[in-house]
């Protein structure tokens, strides 16, 4: 994706040579201060009726007298911020839609931040990504192969700074959706772990792929447990970044990879099994962070720990009611086997206390119950440390990747007490993703730590069936922030 920042003031906009050129306003803006000709077509367009200056109004011309651009595409986004102005030039893409230009040239008349740049590629990589993998035949996305945002001199150098943290986002966020788009049939526990070496070897980041034989030496009881009625062999993924001090204590990230969720015995109903691919969409976003971040090269350890494996019914699989033993040493009552997620994310998180970390986070789609409490647009997220809580909120905020924090209250571990086993894996159907969250929390002792529940944001169903890359942005931000601050 080519996309870049230069510095061009008002007055020179109908100048600037660019197959379109989409120029952002705001209800505040009524004129183009300085761009004589861009603000008497904006005016005559006013005076016409043809555009009202409110949010969500837009208008395209052609050939505008005195602009450069052939087109010009006038957009009214709610206000200044970076999140008004995604979806201004969202719309705007849309609008250009079927028509045929190579180069594009947006122009926010509110001051540009690094954010606003963020957001431009985003938005651009949202419009270009088509799945071709297993569908070559799929049309390809009309957009423009290279874009440029219009800034004044002043804001240039935040501009180029978001550019370049955008299009690494970008490429996490591509490769998130990549990873969870492709069939339960190509993308399996083996492959998962294949392409996690080529994010390392692209990017410097040293990656180890453990074996069945190697799991077990390590006592992963538990997350063996989810493979065993599959034919597709476990891995386990270890990546390491190292970008900081050799004694700095890193963060960990851990994402859960089921390739592929039937439930297990505990079957779920067919109807819409087939998302079920997509169960490894924790797994998908931890692999796009840790390329977003090899792409930007953060002062920061960071270690990456992906479980995957299959859940599958067979007469080898784990049944109701078997107890098994995780690698802390603690005992789970499997009540219902589609609770499969955290027996696998319990073992990662046992792993991880020998990084002596300093903070973990893992990432999952782990329950319906986040779905019915926050549906399609916040991500759960629970957390045993304040701090570490308050720097992912704000990273979703900058990320403009939603994120709620949820209760942790003790008394919800009530539910997951068991008469045969140290901890039962379910509790019942009130706040299940809340004792989902106290069981992984059983795992992790006094170490900052924070779980996220993307069930409801890390795929699409229905028309717009797909992975969404949810939450490379907010990972990648949460570790630039501890970079910095570092």
């Amino acid at each position: 994706m080519n996309v870049q920042a230069i510095a061009v003031g008002a007055a020179g906009l109908s100048g600037v040579s660019t197959d379109a050129l989409v120029v952002v306003l705001t209800p505040a803006h009524k004129a183009v201060a300085g761009d004589t000709a861009l603000d008497r077509a904006l005016q005559s367009a006013a005076k016409a009726g043809d555009l009202q200056i409110k949010p969500g109004q837009s208008l395209y011309l052609h050939g505008v007298e005195g602009v450069k651009a052939p087109r010009v595409l006038f957009v009214v986004a709610r206000d200044a911020s970076a999140k008004a102005f995604r979806a201004a030039v969202a719309a705007a893409l849309a609008a250009l839609k079927g028509r045929s230009f190579k180069s594009l040239a947006v122009a926010p008349l509110a001051e540009a931040t690094d954010a606003h740049a963020e957001a431009l590629c985003l938005v651009l990589e949202q419009a270009a990504y088509v799945y071709t993998h297993t569908k070559p035949s799929a049309e390809s996305a009309v957009v423009p192969t290279k874009a440029t945002l219009l800034v004044a001199a002043s804001a240039l150098s935040q501009a180029k700074a978001g550019v370049k943290r955008g299009l690494a986002i970008a490429a996490g966020v591509t490769e998130a959706r990549e990873c969870a788009n492709r069939p339960g049939n190509v993308c399996t526990p083996t492959w998962l772990g294949e392409e996690a070496q080529r994010v390392g070897s692209a990017h410097g980041i040293t990656v180890k792929v453990l074996d069945r034989k190697a799991i077990e030496k390590l006592g992963m009881g538990s997350f063996l447990s989810v493979s065993a009625g599959s034919d597709e062999p476990p891995r386990f993924i270890v990546m390491e970044y190292k970008g900081g001090t050799a004694k700095a204590a890193p963060v960990v990230l851990v994402g859960k990879g089921i390739t592929f969720d039937t439930g297990g015995i505990s079957l779920k109903p067919a109807p819409e099994m087939d998302e079920m691919k997509f169960d490894m969409g924790g797994a998908a976003s931890v692999l796009g962070a840790m390329r977003a971040i090899g792409e930007l090269k953060p002062k920061l350890n960071v270690v990456a720990l992906i479980p995957t494996c299959e859940n599958m019914p067979s007469g080898r699989a784990t049944k109701p009611g078997d107890v098994v033993t995780s690698m802390s040493g603690q005992t789970i009552e499997i009540l219902n086997t589609d609770a499969e997620g955290r027996l696998i994310l319990c073992d990662a998180l046992t792993y991880a206390a020998r990084y002596k970390p300093a903070a973990i986070v893992d990432v999952a789609t782990l329950t319906g119950a986040c779905i019915i409490a926050l549906g399609h647009h916040h991500a759960g997220l629970y957390a045993n440390d304040d701090d570490l809580a308050d720097q992912l909120l704000s990273a979703s905020r900058d990320a403009q990747d939603p994120a709620w924090r949820m209760p942790l209250d003790d008394e919800y571990a009530e539910g997951l007490k068991s008469h045969f086993a140290d901890v039962a894996n379910v509790g019942g159907r009130p706040g299940g993703s809340i004792t989902a969250a106290k069981f992984l929390q059983r795992f992790v002792g006094d170490t900052p730590w924070a779980h996220l529940d993307v069930a409801g944001v890390a795929h699409k169903g229905g028309a717009a069936k797909g992975a969404t890359g949810r939450p490379v942005g907010l990972l990648t931000h949460f570790l630039l922030a501890r970079a910095g601050k570092a």
